[in-house]
C-alpha cells in the first residue's frame, strides 16, 4: 500500500487500509448542519470547463480560520497529524459550475461571497446526502475530504471583506495582474488572494472566469514574483555567499545565494518513505527546474507549485534588502513528510528561512560544507545535478582581478 497511498488516494486498490485515510477523524457527519467556513472554497480542474466547485466548512460555529490557512499552520507549528485532523472535519459541499462566471450556477454567488471574506463565515448547509469519508490528495493543495452534493446553503453571518478587496473586485476595468498587485501591496494574505482569483472575481468584467484552485495558487505566486523581480533585477548584486535554512513538517530547505545577477534553481530530493516517494525501497528522486536572468517561458513541471512559492519568498527578501543574487534552493522531502499539506506550508517555510539571520561565507565550498552539516543526503547529489553551479563555475567574474 505504501507505493499506492498517494496514487489511489485512499481507495484501497491494494486491499490494505490507507495510512493517511486511517488518520482521518471518524467524525459522524450529517446532511444538514450549521458551520463556519474558515473561509475556504475549492474549484476543481477535472472536466474543465465544467468543473466541481464548492465550499468547505467544519460542523462547528466560531473561529475556524486555522482549519484552512497555511499561514496559521506554520505560525502555530501545527503537526501533520493535527492538520489532517482539522481537514478530516471539513465537509466539501460541492456543485457543478461552468468556468465563465457570467453563466452563474445556483450557488456560485454564495461561494464568491465566502471567497471574499477575510474571516470565518457562518452558514447553514443542506446536502443531498451524507458526506463520504473520502479524500483528494495533491501537491499544491491541502487534503480535501468528505465531499457531498450541495442542496442548499444560507449564510448566517455577513462576510467580513477588506476594503481593498471589495474595491478591486468591484473594478471591472482593472486587469487581474493589477488587482493582485494592489491586494498584495495592501497586505492581503496570499491565501486570500488565491481564493478571490479562484472564485472568478478578478480581471476585466467580460473576461472573468473561475480558476481551478491548483492553478490559482501557482498563478498568484508567479504573478507577484514577476512584479517584484522586474524591480529586483535593477538592484546591485550581493558581494558574498549567503546561506539560509528552515524546516517544517519534514521539509528541510537550504537557500544558497551567489554573488551574481539574478538566476534561480530548485532541486527537490524526494527521499524514500516521503509522501511522493513512499516506498522505503524506492530510489531517491530529484526534481529540478531553473531559470536565468530573463526568466522562463514554460511551467516548472518538475518541481511544480513549490517552485513558485520558493521564488516568491526569495523575491520578498530581495525587495527588503534591495539586492539581487543567484539562488540555489535545496529541499529534502524527508520521510517525516508522509501526507501532503499543500504548497502554502512550503511558502511559509521559505519565508521563515529569510527571516532568520543569514550565514555568510567568502567561498562557495565553505557555504556548501555548512549546508552539508544540516542535510541528511550527501551534498554531492545536489552539486552534480545543479545547473546553476555548473554555470557559475564557467564564468570568470571581474572581481577576481581586483
Amino acid at each position: 500500500m505504501q507505493e499506492l497511498c498517494v496514487k489511489c488516494q485512499g481507495k484501497g486498490l491494494c486491499g490494505k487500509p490507507c495510512p493517511i485515510l486511517k488518520k482521518f477523524s471518524s467524525f459522524k457527519f450529517k446532511s444538514h448542519f450549521s458551520g463556519s467556513s474558515p473561509p475556504e472554497i475549492f474549484v476543481g480542474r477535472y472536466g474543465y470547463p465544467n468543473v466541481n466547485t464548492g465550499i468547505l466548512s467544519p460542523i462547528e460555529i466560531g473561529k475556524t480560520e486555522h482549519f484552512g490557512m497555511p499561514e496559521l499552520w506554520h505560525e502555530r507549528r501545527f503537526s501533520i497529524d493535527h492538520i489532517i485532523n482539522l481537514r478530516s472535519k471539513m465537509v466539501y459541499g460541492r456543485f457543478k459550475s461552468r468556468i465563465k462566471t457570467t453563466n452563474k450556477s445556483r450557488f456560485l454567488g454564495t461561494m464568491q461571497e465566502i471567497a471574499l471574506a477575510s474571516k470565518h463565515v457562518d452558514a447553514e448547509v443542506f446536502l443531498k446526502k451524507t458526506p463520504r469519508s473520502r479524500m483528494s490528495l495533491g501537491s499544491e493543495t491541502p487534503i480535501i475530504g468528505n465531499p457531498a452534493p450541495l442542496q442548499n446553503i444560507r449564510l448566517e453571518s455577513n462576510p467580513k471583506v477588506e476594503k481593498k478587496v471589495d474595491y478591486l473586485v468591484s473594478d471591472t476595468d482593472a486587469r487581474s495582474v493589477i488587482a493582485m498587485q494592489e491586494m498584495y501591496k495592501g497586505n492581503i494574505e496570499i491565501s486570500n488572494i488565491i481564493k478571490v482569483l479562484s472564485a472568478g472575481l478578478l480581471g476585466l468584467g467580460i473576461n472573468r472566469k473561475l480558476v481551478p484552485t491548483r492553478w490559482a495558487i501557482t498563478a498568484t505566486d508567479d504573478t507577484i514574483s514577476k512584479i517584484l523581480l522586474s524591480k529586483i533585477k535593477l538592484f546591485p548584486e550581493i558581494n558574498e555567499f549567503m546561506l539560509f535554512h528552515a524546516e517544517y513538517l519534514g521539509n528541510h530547505y537550504e537557500f544558497l545565494l551567489f554573488p551574481d545577477k539574478f538566476s534561480f534553481e530548485v532541486l527537490e530530493a524526494k527521499m524514500p518513505g516521503s509522501v511522493w516517494n513512499p516506498s522505503q525501497e524506492a530510489k531517491l528522486h530529484v526534481a529540478q527546474d531553473y531559470e536565468g536572468f530573463f526568466g522562463r517561458k514554460t511551467y516548472a513541471s518538475n518541481v511544480t507549485g513549490a517552485y513558485y512559492a520558493n521564488l516568491l519568498a526569495l523575491a520578498e527578501y530581495f525587495m527588503k534588502t534591495k539586492r539581487q543574487a543567484s539562488c540555489l534552493v535545496m529541499r529534502e522531502c524527508r520521510p517525516e513528510y508522509y501526507a501532503p499539506c499543500g504548497v502554502g506550508i512550503l511558502r511559509e517555510a521559505s519565508r521563515q528561512a529569510f527571516k532568520n539571520k543569514p550565514e555568510s561565507f567568502p567561498t562557495l565550498n565553505q557555504a556548501l560544507e555548512t549546508a552539508q552539516t544540516r542535510l541528511r543526503l550527501p551534498i554531492k547529489i545536489f552539486k552534480d545535478k545543479s545547473w546553476l553551479l555548473k554555470e557559475f563555475g564557467r564564468q570568470t567574474r571581474l572581481n577576481r582581478f581586483f
